[in-house]
Protein backbone atom coordinates (compact mmCIF):
# COMPACT_ATOMS: atom_id res chain seq x y z
CA UNK A 1 0.00 0.00 0.00
CA UNK A 2 1.20 3.53 -0.73
CA UNK A 3 0.58 6.58 1.45
CA UNK A 4 0.61 10.13 0.09
CA UNK A 5 -0.78 13.66 0.30
CA UNK A 6 -1.18 14.15 4.06
CA UNK A 7 -3.44 17.01 5.12
CA UNK A 8 -4.67 18.64 8.34
CA UNK A 9 -8.19 20.06 8.25
CA UNK A 10 -11.19 20.29 10.54
CA UNK A 11 -9.14 19.01 13.47
CA UNK A 12 -8.36 15.76 11.67
CA UNK A 13 -5.60 14.22 9.58
CA UNK A 14 -6.29 13.09 6.01
CA UNK A 15 -4.22 11.16 3.49
CA UNK A 16 -4.46 9.07 0.31
CA UNK A 17 -3.95 5.31 0.30
CA UNK A 18 -3.08 3.46 -2.91
CA UNK A 19 -4.40 -0.07 -2.48
CA UNK A 20 -2.97 -2.83 -4.68
CA UNK A 21 -5.51 -5.31 -3.34
CA UNK A 22 -8.28 -3.10 -4.75
CA UNK A 23 -6.76 -2.93 -8.21
CA UNK A 24 -4.68 0.12 -7.36
CA UNK A 25 -7.69 2.22 -6.27
CA UNK A 26 -6.76 5.38 -4.37
CA UNK A 27 -8.80 6.15 -1.28
CA UNK A 28 -8.88 9.31 0.83
CA UNK A 29 -8.79 8.37 4.52
CA UNK A 30 -9.56 10.47 7.61
CA UNK A 31 -8.63 10.00 11.27
CA UNK A 32 -8.31 12.01 14.45
CA UNK A 33 -4.85 13.43 15.10
CA UNK A 34 -4.23 10.63 17.60
CA UNK A 35 -5.12 8.02 14.98
CA UNK A 36 -8.52 7.13 16.41
CA UNK A 37 -11.78 7.12 14.48
CA UNK A 38 -10.17 6.13 11.21
CA UNK A 39 -12.54 5.86 8.25
CA UNK A 40 -12.45 5.64 4.48
CA UNK A 41 -13.83 8.80 2.93
CA UNK A 42 -13.80 7.89 -0.77
CA UNK A 43 -16.78 5.60 -1.41
CA UNK A 44 -16.73 2.42 -3.47
CA UNK A 45 -16.81 3.07 -7.19
CA UNK A 46 -14.55 6.12 -6.91
CA UNK A 47 -10.75 6.45 -6.99
CA UNK A 48 -9.07 9.71 -5.96
CA UNK A 49 -6.51 10.13 -8.72
CA UNK A 50 -5.62 12.69 -11.36
CA UNK A 51 -3.60 12.19 -14.55
CA UNK A 52 -2.56 15.77 -15.23
CA UNK A 53 1.04 15.50 -16.50
CA UNK A 54 0.24 11.74 -16.38
CA UNK A 55 1.91 11.56 -12.95
CA UNK A 56 -0.80 13.45 -11.08
CA UNK A 57 -0.63 14.51 -7.45
CA UNK A 58 -2.56 17.29 -5.72
CA UNK A 59 -5.67 15.16 -6.03
CA UNK A 60 -7.82 16.69 -3.27
CA UNK A 61 -8.40 19.44 -0.74
CA UNK A 62 -10.72 19.76 2.26
CA UNK A 63 -13.02 22.79 2.57
CA UNK A 64 -15.43 23.21 5.48
CA UNK A 65 -15.81 19.48 6.01
CA UNK A 66 -16.22 18.70 2.33
CA UNK A 67 -13.64 16.94 0.15
CA UNK A 68 -12.94 18.30 -3.31
CA UNK A 69 -11.26 15.56 -5.35
CA UNK A 70 -10.53 14.30 -8.83
CA UNK A 71 -12.05 10.94 -9.75
CA UNK A 72 -9.91 8.71 -11.91
CA UNK A 73 -12.57 7.04 -14.05
CA UNK A 74 -13.93 10.23 -15.63
CA UNK A 75 -11.34 12.82 -14.45
CA UNK A 76 -14.16 15.07 -13.20
CA UNK A 77 -13.91 17.00 -9.95
CA UNK A 78 -16.38 16.03 -7.22
CA UNK A 79 -17.57 17.71 -4.05
CA UNK A 80 -18.05 15.12 -1.36
CA UNK A 81 -19.36 15.40 2.16
CA UNK A 82 -18.26 12.19 3.90
CA UNK A 83 -21.17 9.80 4.26
CA UNK A 84 -23.03 11.26 1.29
CA UNK A 85 -22.80 10.63 -2.45
CA UNK A 86 -20.12 12.67 -4.29
CA UNK A 87 -21.54 15.32 -6.63
CA UNK A 88 -19.71 16.46 -9.78
CA UNK A 89 -18.43 20.04 -9.91
CA UNK A 90 -17.05 20.03 -13.44
CA UNK A 91 -18.74 19.26 -16.75
CA UNK A 92 -18.54 15.88 -18.39
CA UNK A 93 -15.77 15.96 -21.01
CA UNK A 94 -16.43 15.18 -24.66
CA UNK A 95 -13.91 12.35 -24.60
CA UNK A 96 -12.76 10.03 -21.78
CA UNK A 97 -10.59 11.99 -19.34
CA UNK A 98 -10.69 14.88 -21.80
CA UNK A 99 -10.64 17.50 -19.02
CA UNK A 100 -8.30 16.81 -16.10
CA UNK A 101 -7.81 18.80 -12.88
CA UNK A 102 -5.13 18.88 -10.18
CA UNK A 103 -3.47 20.90 -7.42
CA UNK A 104 -6.57 22.22 -5.68
CA UNK A 105 -6.45 25.28 -3.43
CA UNK A 106 -9.47 26.90 -1.83
CA UNK A 107 -10.03 30.66 -1.80
CA UNK A 108 -10.08 32.25 1.64
CA UNK A 109 -13.88 32.10 1.90
CA UNK A 110 -14.09 28.60 0.40
CA UNK A 111 -16.41 29.66 -2.41
CA UNK A 112 -13.86 29.17 -5.20
CA UNK A 113 -11.43 26.32 -5.81
CA UNK A 114 -8.30 27.21 -7.78
CA UNK A 115 -6.64 24.41 -9.74
CA UNK A 116 -4.73 23.38 -12.84
CA UNK A 117 -6.81 22.17 -15.78
CA UNK A 118 -5.37 20.10 -18.60
CA UNK A 119 -7.60 19.86 -21.66
CA UNK A 120 -7.36 16.94 -24.09
CA UNK A 121 -10.59 17.94 -25.84
CA UNK A 122 -9.03 19.14 -29.11
CA UNK A 123 -6.56 17.47 -31.42
CA UNK A 124 -2.90 18.26 -30.90
CA UNK A 125 -1.05 19.05 -27.71
CA UNK A 126 -3.14 19.31 -24.51
CA UNK A 127 -3.73 22.82 -23.16
CA UNK A 128 -2.85 23.64 -19.55
CA UNK A 129 -4.44 26.58 -17.71
CA UNK A 130 -5.31 27.87 -14.27
CA UNK A 131 -9.03 27.87 -13.56
CA UNK A 132 -11.38 28.56 -10.67
CA UNK A 133 -14.30 26.29 -9.84
CA UNK A 134 -17.23 28.28 -8.49
CA UNK A 135 -20.45 26.34 -8.15
CA UNK A 136 -21.19 24.94 -11.59
CA UNK A 137 -18.95 27.52 -13.29
CA UNK A 138 -15.35 27.05 -14.42
CA UNK A 139 -13.66 30.44 -14.79
CA UNK A 140 -10.35 30.96 -16.57
CA UNK A 141 -7.69 32.54 -14.32
CA UNK A 142 -4.52 32.35 -16.41
CA UNK A 143 -3.47 30.85 -19.75
CA UNK A 144 -0.75 31.21 -22.33
CA UNK A 145 2.01 29.16 -20.70
CA UNK A 146 2.67 25.52 -21.50
CA UNK A 147 2.47 24.44 -17.84
CA UNK A 148 1.03 25.66 -14.54
CA UNK A 149 1.30 24.51 -10.94
CA UNK A 150 0.77 25.50 -7.33
CA UNK A 151 -2.03 28.09 -7.30
CA UNK A 152 -1.91 29.48 -3.76
CA UNK A 153 -4.30 32.07 -2.29
CA UNK A 154 -3.09 34.61 0.30
CA UNK A 155 -4.69 34.48 3.77
CA UNK A 156 -6.70 37.67 3.14
CA UNK A 157 -7.99 36.24 -0.15
CA UNK A 158 -6.82 39.24 -2.17
CA UNK A 159 -3.76 37.77 -3.91
CA UNK A 160 -2.97 34.65 -5.84
CA UNK A 161 0.47 33.12 -6.51
CA UNK A 162 1.31 30.39 -9.01
CA UNK A 163 4.08 28.79 -11.02
CA UNK A 164 4.39 28.52 -14.79
CA UNK A 165 6.99 27.32 -17.27
CA UNK A 166 7.27 26.63 -20.97
CA UNK A 167 8.77 24.10 -23.34
CA UNK A 168 11.49 22.89 -23.50
CA UNK A 169 12.15 23.34 -19.77
CA UNK A 170 11.17 20.96 -17.03
CA UNK A 171 10.19 22.47 -13.66
CA UNK A 172 13.59 21.59 -12.18
CA UNK A 173 15.26 23.55 -15.02
CA UNK A 174 13.45 26.89 -14.86
CA UNK A 175 10.08 28.15 -13.65
CA UNK A 176 8.45 31.52 -13.05
CA UNK A 177 6.63 32.67 -9.92
CA UNK A 178 3.69 35.02 -10.53
CA UNK A 179 1.52 37.05 -8.16
CA UNK A 180 -1.79 38.57 -9.21
CA UNK A 181 -5.13 39.72 -7.90
CA UNK A 182 -7.41 36.93 -6.75
CA UNK A 183 -9.07 36.69 -10.17
CA UNK A 184 -5.74 36.44 -11.99
CA UNK A 185 -5.66 40.04 -13.21
CA UNK A 186 -2.65 42.37 -12.81
CA UNK A 187 -0.22 39.45 -12.88
CA UNK A 188 3.37 40.30 -12.00
CA UNK A 189 6.48 38.15 -12.38
CA UNK A 190 8.11 37.89 -8.94
CA UNK A 191 11.00 35.48 -9.39
CA UNK A 192 12.42 32.77 -11.58
CA UNK A 193 13.39 32.34 -15.20
CA UNK A 194 14.95 29.88 -17.64
CA UNK A 195 17.86 28.97 -15.34
CA UNK A 196 16.20 29.21 -11.92
CA UNK A 197 13.87 26.58 -10.57
CA UNK A 198 11.20 28.04 -8.26
CA UNK A 199 8.95 25.53 -6.50
CA UNK A 200 6.62 25.28 -3.50
CA UNK A 201 5.22 28.81 -3.18
CA UNK A 202 3.27 29.35 0.05
CA UNK A 203 1.84 32.27 2.02
CA UNK A 204 2.68 32.50 5.71
CA UNK A 205 -0.18 33.33 8.10
CA UNK A 206 0.92 36.98 8.12
CA UNK A 207 0.61 37.14 4.32
CA UNK A 208 4.28 36.96 3.29
CA UNK A 209 5.11 34.90 0.22
CA UNK A 210 7.68 32.12 0.59
CA UNK A 211 9.18 29.85 -2.03
CA UNK A 212 12.07 27.49 -2.70
CA UNK A 213 14.68 28.51 -5.30
CA UNK A 214 17.90 26.95 -6.56
CA UNK A 215 19.46 30.27 -7.62
CA UNK A 216 22.40 29.52 -5.29
CA UNK A 217 22.89 26.07 -6.79
CA UNK A 218 20.81 24.47 -4.03
CA UNK A 219 17.04 24.44 -3.46
CA UNK A 220 16.83 26.75 -0.43
CA UNK A 221 13.92 28.49 1.27
CA UNK A 222 13.24 32.18 0.53
CA UNK A 223 10.86 34.76 1.96
CA UNK A 224 10.01 37.60 -0.42
CA UNK A 225 13.36 37.13 -2.17
CA UNK A 226 15.54 36.73 0.94
CA UNK A 227 17.25 33.41 1.65
CA UNK A 228 16.17 32.31 5.14
CA UNK A 229 18.73 29.55 5.66
CA UNK A 230 21.44 29.37 2.98
CA UNK A 231 22.86 25.86 2.93
CA UNK A 232 24.30 23.22 0.65
CA UNK A 233 21.10 21.26 1.08
CA UNK A 234 17.95 20.57 -0.90
CA UNK A 235 14.64 21.75 0.57
CA UNK A 236 12.68 20.45 -2.42
CA UNK A 237 12.25 17.52 -4.75
CA UNK A 238 11.73 17.56 -8.51
CA UNK A 239 8.18 18.60 -9.40
CA UNK A 240 7.05 15.33 -10.97
CA UNK A 241 3.79 15.43 -9.02
CA UNK A 242 1.60 18.29 -7.83
CA UNK A 243 0.90 19.33 -4.28
CA UNK A 244 4.45 19.40 -2.93
CA UNK A 245 5.49 21.40 0.13
CA UNK A 246 8.45 20.44 2.29
CA UNK A 247 7.94 23.24 4.80
CA UNK A 248 5.08 24.43 7.01
CA UNK A 249 4.41 27.43 9.26
CA UNK A 250 4.18 26.91 13.02
CA UNK A 251 2.18 29.04 15.46
CA UNK A 252 5.35 30.23 17.23
CA UNK A 253 6.75 31.79 14.04
CA UNK A 254 9.15 28.99 13.23
CA UNK A 255 9.04 27.04 9.98
CA UNK A 256 9.13 23.27 10.01
CA UNK A 257 11.37 22.00 7.21
CA UNK A 258 12.42 18.76 5.57
CA UNK A 259 15.62 18.67 3.53
CA UNK A 260 18.32 16.44 2.11
CA UNK A 261 22.04 16.94 2.70
CA UNK A 262 24.75 14.70 1.24
CA UNK A 263 21.96 12.37 0.21
CA UNK A 264 20.53 11.95 3.72
CA UNK A 265 17.20 13.31 5.01
CA UNK A 266 16.63 15.71 7.91
CA UNK A 267 13.76 17.37 9.77
CA UNK A 268 14.10 20.66 11.62
CA UNK A 269 12.53 23.88 12.87
CA UNK A 270 13.85 27.08 11.33
CA UNK A 271 13.76 30.38 13.20
CA UNK A 272 13.61 32.96 10.37
CA UNK A 273 14.63 35.79 12.68
CA UNK A 274 17.95 34.27 13.71
CA UNK A 275 18.45 32.01 10.66
CA UNK A 276 19.07 29.07 12.99
CA UNK A 277 17.83 25.53 12.51
CA UNK A 278 16.97 23.16 15.33
CA UNK A 279 17.36 19.69 13.86
CA UNK A 280 14.93 17.09 15.16
CA UNK A 281 15.79 13.56 16.23
CA UNK A 282 16.85 11.51 13.16
CA UNK A 283 14.70 8.64 14.47
CA UNK A 284 11.53 10.64 13.78
CA UNK A 285 10.93 9.16 10.32
CA UNK A 286 12.87 11.91 8.49
CA UNK A 287 12.57 10.60 4.92
CA UNK A 288 9.49 12.07 3.27
CA UNK A 289 7.95 9.33 1.16
CA UNK A 290 5.45 11.91 -0.08
CA UNK A 291 6.95 15.40 -0.61
CA UNK A 292 4.43 17.24 1.55
CA UNK A 293 4.29 18.50 5.15
CA UNK A 294 1.26 19.99 6.86
CA UNK A 295 0.67 21.49 10.32
CA UNK A 296 -2.09 22.67 12.60
CA UNK A 297 0.40 25.13 14.06
CA UNK A 298 1.76 22.81 16.73
CA UNK A 299 1.84 19.33 15.22
CA UNK A 300 3.42 18.25 11.94
CA UNK A 301 1.78 15.75 9.66
CA UNK A 302 3.79 13.96 6.99
CA UNK A 303 4.43 10.57 5.40
CA UNK A 304 7.81 9.59 6.74
CA UNK A 305 10.16 6.63 6.91
CA UNK A 306 13.56 5.63 8.29
CA UNK A 307 16.08 2.87 7.50
CA UNK A 308 14.24 0.51 9.87
CA UNK A 309 10.64 1.75 9.62
CA UNK A 310 8.51 1.81 6.52
CA UNK A 311 6.35 4.62 5.22
CA UNK A 312 3.82 5.86 7.76
CA UNK A 313 1.48 8.78 8.24
CA UNK A 314 3.14 10.50 11.18
CA UNK A 315 1.84 13.19 13.53
CA UNK A 316 4.73 14.84 15.36
CA UNK A 317 4.29 17.19 18.30
CA UNK A 318 7.05 19.72 17.64
CA UNK A 319 7.14 20.83 21.27
CA UNK A 320 7.61 17.40 22.84
CA UNK A 321 8.99 15.34 19.92
CA UNK A 322 6.23 12.81 20.57
CA UNK A 323 5.45 10.85 17.40
CA UNK A 324 2.07 9.29 16.71
CA UNK A 325 1.91 6.83 13.80
CA UNK A 326 -1.59 7.11 12.35
CA UNK A 327 -1.28 4.68 9.43
CA UNK A 328 1.36 2.33 8.04
CA UNK A 329 2.04 1.29 4.47
CA UNK A 330 2.43 -2.30 5.64
CA UNK A 331 0.50 -4.06 8.39
CA UNK A 332 3.59 -5.89 9.66
CA UNK A 333 7.10 -4.50 9.47
CA UNK A 334 9.93 -7.04 9.34
CA UNK A 335 11.98 -7.88 12.39
CA UNK A 336 15.28 -5.96 12.39
CA UNK A 337 17.08 -9.30 12.11
CA UNK A 338 15.92 -9.53 8.51
CA UNK A 339 16.82 -5.97 7.53
CA UNK A 340 19.91 -4.61 5.83
CA UNK A 341 21.01 -1.12 6.89
CA UNK A 342 22.05 1.27 4.09
CA UNK A 343 25.72 2.23 3.98
CA UNK A 344 26.52 5.44 2.05
CA UNK A 345 29.43 5.04 -0.34
CA UNK A 346 31.31 7.41 -2.62
CA UNK A 347 33.41 6.20 -5.51
CA UNK A 348 35.40 7.51 -8.43
CA UNK A 349 33.56 7.57 -11.73
CA UNK A 350 35.34 8.94 -14.78
CA UNK A 351 37.14 11.71 -12.94
CA UNK A 352 34.36 12.75 -10.56
CA UNK A 353 32.72 11.55 -7.38
CA UNK A 354 29.49 9.57 -7.50
CA UNK A 355 27.20 8.39 -4.72
CA UNK A 356 25.25 5.28 -3.77
CA UNK A 357 23.71 3.36 -0.88
CA UNK A 358 25.04 -0.16 -0.33
CA UNK A 359 22.91 -2.86 1.33
CA UNK A 360 24.78 -6.06 2.24
CA UNK A 361 22.73 -9.27 2.51
CA UNK A 362 21.04 -9.75 5.86
CA UNK A 363 18.90 -12.57 7.22
CA UNK A 364 19.34 -13.79 10.77
CA UNK A 365 18.18 -17.30 9.83
CA UNK A 366 21.00 -17.94 7.36
CA UNK A 367 24.78 -17.80 7.28
CA UNK A 368 26.77 -17.22 4.08
CA UNK A 369 28.67 -20.17 2.63
CA UNK A 370 32.32 -19.97 3.71
CA UNK A 371 34.40 -18.13 1.15
CA UNK A 372 31.41 -17.26 -1.02
CA UNK A 373 30.64 -13.62 -1.80
CA UNK A 374 27.13 -12.45 -2.48
CA UNK A 375 25.87 -11.59 -5.96
CA UNK A 376 25.17 -7.88 -6.45
CA UNK A 377 22.03 -6.23 -7.78
CA UNK A 378 22.50 -2.65 -9.01
CA UNK A 379 19.41 -0.45 -8.73
CA UNK A 380 19.09 2.37 -11.23
CA UNK A 381 16.32 4.70 -10.07
CA UNK A 382 13.79 6.39 -12.35
CA UNK A 383 13.21 10.00 -13.04
CA UNK A 384 16.09 10.20 -13.85
CA UNK A 385 16.13 13.15 -11.42
CA UNK A 386 14.91 11.00 -8.52
CA UNK A 387 16.98 10.09 -5.48
CA UNK A 388 17.81 6.83 -3.75
CA UNK A 389 17.05 7.52 -0.09
CA UNK A 390 18.02 5.57 3.06
CA UNK A 391 14.46 4.61 3.97
CA UNK A 392 13.07 1.14 4.52
CA UNK A 393 11.97 -0.19 1.14
CA UNK A 394 10.61 -3.72 1.24
CA UNK A 395 11.56 -4.24 -2.40
CA UNK A 396 15.22 -3.73 -1.50
CA UNK A 397 14.89 -5.93 1.57
CA UNK A 398 13.23 -8.58 -0.61
CA UNK A 399 16.61 -9.03 -2.29
CA UNK A 400 18.95 -8.62 0.69
CA UNK A 401 16.97 -11.09 2.83
CA UNK A 402 17.53 -13.66 0.07
CA UNK A 403 21.30 -13.35 0.05
CA UNK A 404 21.66 -10.74 -2.69
CA UNK A 405 23.59 -7.52 -2.03
CA UNK A 406 22.07 -4.31 -3.41
CA UNK A 407 23.61 -0.98 -4.40
CA UNK A 408 21.13 1.84 -5.01
CA UNK A 409 22.98 4.37 -7.16
CA UNK A 410 22.55 8.14 -7.02
CA UNK A 411 24.17 8.62 -10.39
CA UNK A 412 24.97 12.05 -11.82
CA UNK A 413 21.62 13.69 -12.50
CA UNK A 414 20.08 12.63 -9.20
CA UNK A 415 18.52 15.04 -6.74
CA UNK A 416 20.07 15.61 -3.30
CA UNK A 417 23.49 16.92 -4.27
CA UNK A 418 22.72 20.36 -5.75
CA UNK A 419 21.87 21.74 -9.17
CA UNK A 420 25.32 21.16 -10.66
CA UNK A 421 25.16 17.44 -9.86
CA UNK A 422 21.58 17.30 -11.16
CA UNK A 423 22.67 18.88 -14.44
CA UNK A 424 25.42 16.32 -15.08
CA UNK A 425 22.82 14.44 -17.11
CA UNK A 426 22.08 17.32 -19.48
CA UNK A 427 22.89 15.93 -22.90
CA UNK A 428 24.50 12.91 -21.22
CA UNK A 429 21.63 10.53 -20.48
CA UNK A 430 22.79 7.07 -21.34
CA UNK A 431 26.37 8.07 -20.57
CA UNK A 432 26.74 9.48 -17.03
CA UNK A 433 24.07 7.26 -15.48
CA UNK A 434 25.55 4.23 -17.21
CA UNK A 435 29.07 5.12 -16.09
CA UNK A 436 28.05 5.57 -12.45
CA UNK A 437 25.95 2.41 -12.22
CA UNK A 438 28.72 0.37 -13.81
CA UNK A 439 31.45 1.91 -11.66
CA UNK A 440 29.42 1.30 -8.48
CA UNK A 441 29.32 -2.41 -9.28
CA UNK A 442 32.99 -2.60 -10.26
CA UNK A 443 34.02 -0.62 -7.16
CA UNK A 444 32.23 -3.04 -4.82
CA UNK A 445 33.72 -5.98 -6.70
CA UNK A 446 37.24 -4.59 -6.36
CA UNK A 447 36.66 -3.95 -2.66
CA UNK A 448 35.70 -7.59 -2.16
CA UNK A 449 32.27 -6.66 -0.86
CA UNK A 450 30.46 -8.71 -3.53
CA UNK A 451 31.11 -11.40 -6.11
CA UNK A 452 32.45 -9.51 -9.15
CA UNK A 453 31.47 -12.45 -11.36
CA UNK A 454 27.77 -12.28 -10.44
CA UNK A 455 26.50 -8.80 -11.21
CA UNK A 456 22.90 -7.93 -12.05
CA UNK A 457 21.21 -4.62 -12.83
CA UNK A 458 17.55 -3.59 -12.71
CA UNK A 459 15.51 -0.41 -13.09
CA UNK A 460 12.15 1.01 -14.06
CA UNK A 461 11.38 3.72 -16.62
CA UNK A 462 14.56 5.85 -16.86
CA UNK A 463 16.22 3.21 -14.69
CA UNK A 464 15.08 0.59 -17.17
CA UNK A 465 16.78 2.62 -19.89
CA UNK A 466 20.04 2.62 -17.94
CA UNK A 467 19.64 -1.13 -17.44
CA UNK A 468 19.21 -1.74 -21.16
CA UNK A 469 22.17 0.55 -21.93
CA UNK A 470 24.31 -1.41 -19.47
CA UNK A 471 23.47 -4.67 -21.21
CA UNK A 472 24.06 -3.22 -24.68
CA UNK A 473 27.07 -0.97 -24.22
CA UNK A 474 29.05 -2.82 -21.53
CA UNK A 475 29.83 -6.42 -20.67
CA UNK A 476 29.94 -5.71 -16.93
CA UNK A 477 26.64 -7.39 -16.03
CA UNK A 478 25.58 -11.02 -16.14
CA UNK A 479 21.82 -10.39 -16.16
CA UNK A 480 19.36 -7.49 -16.23
CA UNK A 481 15.72 -6.67 -15.52
CA UNK A 482 13.92 -3.82 -17.28
CA UNK A 483 10.62 -2.52 -15.95
CA UNK A 484 8.85 -0.42 -18.62
CA UNK A 485 12.30 0.80 -19.64
CA UNK A 486 12.94 3.26 -22.44
CA UNK A 487 14.45 1.36 -25.35
CA UNK A 488 14.04 3.81 -28.23
CA UNK A 489 14.93 7.44 -27.55
CA UNK A 490 13.87 8.49 -31.04
CA UNK A 491 10.41 7.01 -30.55
CA UNK A 492 10.17 8.60 -27.12
CA UNK A 493 10.92 12.01 -28.61
CA UNK A 494 7.83 11.69 -30.80
CA UNK A 495 5.56 9.35 -28.87
CA UNK A 496 5.29 10.54 -25.30
CA UNK A 497 2.95 12.83 -23.38
CA UNK A 498 3.10 16.62 -23.22
CA UNK A 499 4.87 16.99 -19.88
CA UNK A 500 7.94 15.08 -21.10
CA UNK A 501 7.65 15.84 -24.80
CA UNK A 502 10.77 18.04 -24.80
CA UNK A 503 12.51 16.50 -21.80
CA UNK A 504 14.48 13.93 -23.75
CA UNK A 505 15.83 16.64 -26.07
CA UNK A 506 17.66 18.11 -23.07
CA UNK A 507 18.87 14.72 -21.91
CA UNK A 508 19.88 13.36 -25.29
CA UNK A 509 20.70 15.64 -28.25
CA UNK A 510 18.54 14.57 -31.22
CA UNK A 511 21.64 13.75 -33.28
CA UNK A 512 22.68 11.32 -30.53
CA UNK A 513 19.27 9.68 -30.09
CA UNK A 514 19.86 6.79 -32.46
CA UNK A 515 23.26 5.84 -31.09
CA UNK A 516 21.98 5.93 -27.49
CA UNK A 517 18.87 3.84 -28.16
CA UNK A 518 19.42 0.25 -26.98
CA UNK A 519 16.82 -1.11 -29.38
CA UNK A 520 19.19 -0.55 -32.31
CA UNK A 521 21.99 -2.57 -30.74
CA UNK A 522 20.25 -5.60 -29.32
CA UNK A 523 22.73 -7.72 -31.25
CA UNK A 524 25.30 -6.65 -28.66
CA UNK A 525 23.34 -8.16 -25.77
CA UNK A 526 24.74 -11.49 -24.63
CA UNK A 527 23.45 -11.51 -21.05
CA UNK A 528 19.99 -12.84 -20.17
CA UNK A 529 17.23 -10.21 -19.84
CA UNK A 530 13.80 -10.20 -18.18
CA UNK A 531 11.38 -7.50 -19.34
CA UNK A 532 8.24 -6.24 -17.56
CA UNK A 533 5.69 -3.93 -19.18
CA UNK A 534 2.28 -2.42 -18.45
CA UNK A 535 0.07 -2.62 -21.53
CA UNK A 536 -1.65 0.69 -20.74
CA UNK A 537 1.57 2.69 -20.38
CA UNK A 538 1.32 6.15 -22.02
CA UNK A 539 4.88 7.15 -21.06
CA UNK A 540 6.82 4.22 -22.47
CA UNK A 541 4.46 2.43 -24.88
CA UNK A 542 4.53 -1.39 -24.97
CA UNK A 543 5.96 -1.31 -28.50
CA UNK A 544 9.37 -0.42 -27.07
CA UNK A 545 9.47 -3.48 -24.81
CA UNK A 546 8.09 -5.69 -27.55
CA UNK A 547 10.81 -4.51 -29.95
CA UNK A 548 13.52 -5.51 -27.49
CA UNK A 549 11.87 -8.88 -26.81
CA UNK A 550 11.47 -9.66 -30.52
CA UNK A 551 15.15 -9.00 -31.13
CA UNK A 552 16.18 -11.14 -28.15
CA UNK A 553 13.97 -13.97 -29.36
CA UNK A 554 15.40 -13.78 -32.87
CA UNK A 555 18.96 -14.03 -31.55
CA UNK A 556 18.20 -16.81 -29.11
CA UNK A 557 19.19 -14.80 -26.01
CA UNK A 558 17.80 -16.17 -22.77
CA UNK A 559 14.92 -13.87 -21.83
CA UNK A 560 11.43 -13.61 -20.40
CA UNK A 561 8.67 -11.12 -21.15
CA UNK A 562 5.89 -10.32 -18.69
CA UNK A 563 3.15 -7.96 -19.89
CA UNK A 564 0.25 -6.89 -17.68
CA UNK A 565 -3.21 -5.76 -18.72
CA UNK A 566 -4.54 -2.74 -16.85
CA UNK A 567 -1.13 -1.57 -15.67
CA UNK A 568 0.30 1.82 -16.59
CA UNK A 569 3.70 3.41 -15.94
CA UNK A 570 4.43 1.88 -12.56
CA UNK A 571 2.62 -1.18 -11.29
CA UNK A 572 -0.26 -0.73 -8.84
CA UNK A 573 -2.00 -4.10 -8.54
CA UNK A 574 -0.94 -6.54 -5.85
CA UNK A 575 -1.02 -9.52 -8.18
CA UNK A 576 1.23 -7.72 -10.66
CA UNK A 577 3.77 -6.69 -8.02
CA UNK A 578 3.92 -10.20 -6.55
CA UNK A 579 4.15 -11.91 -9.92
CA UNK A 580 6.88 -9.61 -11.25
CA UNK A 581 9.12 -9.90 -8.17
CA UNK A 582 8.68 -13.66 -7.98
CA UNK A 583 9.49 -14.06 -11.66
CA UNK A 584 12.51 -11.77 -11.40
CA UNK A 585 13.98 -13.66 -8.43
CA UNK A 586 13.48 -17.01 -10.18
CA UNK A 587 15.17 -15.63 -13.30
CA UNK A 588 18.20 -14.46 -11.32
CA UNK A 589 18.44 -17.84 -9.63
CA UNK A 590 18.44 -19.57 -12.98
CA UNK A 591 21.11 -17.29 -14.44
CA UNK A 592 23.35 -16.82 -11.40
CA UNK A 593 23.15 -20.46 -10.28
CA UNK A 594 21.39 -20.28 -6.96
CA UNK A 595 18.13 -21.73 -5.75
CA UNK A 596 15.69 -18.99 -4.63
CA UNK A 597 14.33 -19.66 -1.15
Amino acid sequence: MTLSEPEVADGAVWWVEGRPLEGGRQVIVQAALDGSGRRDVTPAGFSARTRVHEYGGGVYTVVDGEVIFSNDADARVYRHRPGEQPMPLTPEPSRPRGLRYADFAAAADGTRILCVRESHEAEGEPVNELVALAGADVDLVSSGHDFYAAPRVSPDGRRLAWLSWNHPRMPWDGTELWVASADGSNAELVAGGPEESIVQPAWSPDGRLHWVSDRSGWWNLYREGEALYPAEAEFAMPLWVFGQSMYAFMDDGRIACAWSSAGFPHLGLLDPGSATMEELDPALLPTLRSPRMRTDGRRLVYVGASPTRGAAVAVLDAATNELEVVARATADEPDAGYLSAPQPIEFESHGRRAHALFYPPSNRDFEPVDGELAPLLVLSHGGPTSQAEPALDLRTQFWTSRGIAVVDVNYGGSTGYGRAYRELLRGEWGVVDLQDCTEAALHLGREGAVDADRLAIRGGSAGGYTTLCALVFTDAFDVGASYFGVADIEALLHDTHKFESRYEFALVPPQKAHERSPIHYVDRISAPVIVFQGLDDPVVPPAQAEGIVAALRERGIVHEYHAYEGESHGFRKAETIIDSLTAELAFYGRVLSFEPP
